[in-house]
C-alpha cells in the first residue's frame, strides 16, 4: 500500500512540474514565436516572418489562421504589384517590346489575383471540414496558389533576353520577384497546414 502511495505522489510530482514547465514556456515565449518556427517551413523565411510578424496576435498558435493570413497579405500584395505594373505603360521612351511585356504582365498578375482570392474564399469557408471535404477544398486552394505562382513567373518570363534590358524591366523585376516570393511561401504554409491536418487526424483515427 505504502507503495502505491508513493508511486501517486511521484506522479503527482512529475506531472506538476511538467505543467509548471508548460507554463513558463507559454510565459516566456514571444507572440512572434508561433510564426518565425512556421515559417522555416518557407523558401524564403525572413520575408515570410517580416510579411507575417504584424499579425501575430490574430493568428496565435493557429495553423490555419497562419494560412489565411499568408493568402491575405499575399492577395494585397500582388494587388499593389499589380497597380504598379500597369504605371509602368505609362512610363515615357518605354519600347515597344517593353510596352507588349507589360500589357501581357499586367493580364498575368490580373489572373494570378483571380486564383488568390478564390484561395482565401475557399480557405474562409471550409469551417470544420474533415477527412475528405477538408482534402477537396486545400486541393482546391493548392492548386490555384501554384497557379498564382505560375503566372507571375510567366510576367518576370516575358523580360527574358539582354533586348528587354532597362530601367522598365529592373523595375517589374524588382517588384514581381518579390510577390512571386511572397506567394511561394503562402503556398508552402498552405501546404504545411494540410500536411499537419492530415497527419493529426490520421492519429485520431481508432
Amino acid at each position: 500500500m505504502a507503495r502505491v502511495c508513493l508511486f501517486f505522489l511521484v506522479l503527482c510530482f512529475v506531472l506538476y512540474m511538467a505543467g509548471m514547465a508548460e507554463s513558463t514556456v507559454a510565459r516566456h515565449s514571444k507572440p512572434t514565436d508561433f510564426i518565425q518556427a512556421s515559417c522555416r517551413a518557407t523558401r524564403y523565411p525572413a520575408l515570410c516572418v517580416q510579411c507575417l510578424s504584424h499579425y501575430a496576435s490574430a493568428i496565435k498558435q493557429s495553423d490555419r489562421q497562419l494560412a489565411q493570413t499568408a493568402l491575405s497579405v499575399n492577395l494585397a500584395r500582388v494587388r499593389s504589384a499589380a497597380a504598379y505594373v500597369a504605371k509602368m505603360t505609362k512610363v515615357r521612351g518605354i519600347k515597344g517590346k517593353e510596352y507588349q511585356a507589360v500589357k501581357d504582365c499586367i493580364e498575368n498578375m490580373g489572373d494570378s489575383m483571380d486564383r488568390l482570392s478564390q484561395s482565401v474564399r475557399e480557405l474562409g469557408h471550409m469551417g470544420q471540414a474533415v477527412g475528405q471535404d477538408f482534402m477537396w477544398h486545400m486541393s482546391n486552394v493548392q492548386t490555384w496558389v501554384s497557379a498564382a505562382l505560375t503566372d507571375e513567373n510567366t510576367c518576370l518570363d516575358g523580360f527574358d533576353g539582354h533586348a528587354m534590358d532597362g530601367n522598365v524591366k529592373a523595375a517589374v523585376n524588382r517588384r514581381v520577384t518579390n510577390v512571386a516570393q511572397v506567394t511561394s511561401n503562402a503556398l508552402a504554409l498552405v501546404n504545411r497546414f494540410a500536411s499537419k491536418h492530415q497527419a493529426t487526424t490520421a492519429l485520431e483515427k481508432p
